[in-house]
């Protein structure tokens, strides 16, 4: 491991608004019984100083843009980043402490746990931005009836997931999801940038560094909001898989390889 990683592990240690559970301590019980951890159904009082906004979560924060920009815009809400990768953690985590950001969390754990750290009717909003889409690994993809199911858990009624990504694989097979399961569409576009589609400011005006290098290369960003609202199970789509792999093309490879400029962090 390079000594920067090192570095940044260990300063990741002294952020107060940096939470990183063992996974020992959340499968001390198995897989299929997760072990809850203290902070779920608490989280406005041990990470936010009793703050009463709503919890808004980022799944998938990487180095945290999105979930902080959010968090500048919008200062009577409690937004939380996750992700599994401490070295992109650390700088979310450090430019939340510079800034003395009193409504920004992030949380190192796998989305796998995530049931284990909120509790029912915990949370009001989910962010899904530019998520891995798992084109070969169905129940991987964080917009799955598998993901759906762990999500309502802890949503409130009326919670809302935006999807916000450069993968048409992954904007069709979510809008397959969210149409055999009959969820409520609240905005959907195949081009995020290229239409007028009626979607919150923040969708256009905050950007993530590779949103930036992909509409730089031309790519299309789309977006999809639903409301997770659902009697009975999440029941999985009729999607053409083969057909949607091949219409995006190689490009995913491409687009996500980061330039070396970003290496250094």
């Amino acid at each position: 491991m390079g000594h920067d990683k090192l570095r940044k592990f260990a300063e990741n240690e002294s952020f107060g608004c940096l939470l990183q559970p063992s996974a020992q301590e959340v499968l001390a019980r198995g897989f299929s019984q997760l072990q809850d951890h203290p902070v779920k159904g608490h989280w406005r009082e041990r990470m936010f100083g009793g703050a009463e906004g709503e919890l808004v979560l980022e799944l998938g924060c990487g180095k945290g843009e999105y979930t902080l920009e959010l968090a500048r815009r919008n200062p009577d809400r409690c937004y939380v980043g996750v992700d599994i990768k401490g070295a992109r953690l650390w700088r979310g985590a450090k430019t939340a402490t510079e800034e003395r950001l009193p409504n920004v969390a992030f949380l190192r754990t796998r989305i796998e746990f995530i049931t284990a750290f909120f509790a029912p009717g915990e949370v009001s909003e989910i962010w899904l931005t530019f998520s891995d889409p798992q084109m070969k690994r169905e129940n991987s993809r964080l917009s799955s009836p598998l993901f759906l199911e762990r999500y309502r858990s802890f949503m409130k009624s009326g919670g809302v997931i935006h999807l916000k990504t450069d993968s048409r694989f992954l904007h069709e097979y979510t809008k397959a999801v969210v149409e055999q399961n009959g969820l409520r569409q609240l905005c959907c576009t195949p081009d995020l940038y290229g239409s007028d589609a009626p979607v919150p400011e923040a969708v256009r005006e905050v950007q993530t560094f590779y949103e930036r290098m992909f509409l730089d290369m031309g790519l299309p960003i789309t977006y999809l909001s639903f409301v997770i609202d659902h009697d009975g199970p999440y029941r999985y789509p009729e999607f053409d898989a083969a057909f949607w792999r091949a219409a995006e093309g190689p490009r995913r490879s491409f687009s996500h390889q980061a330039p070396k400029k970003d290496s250094r962090g």
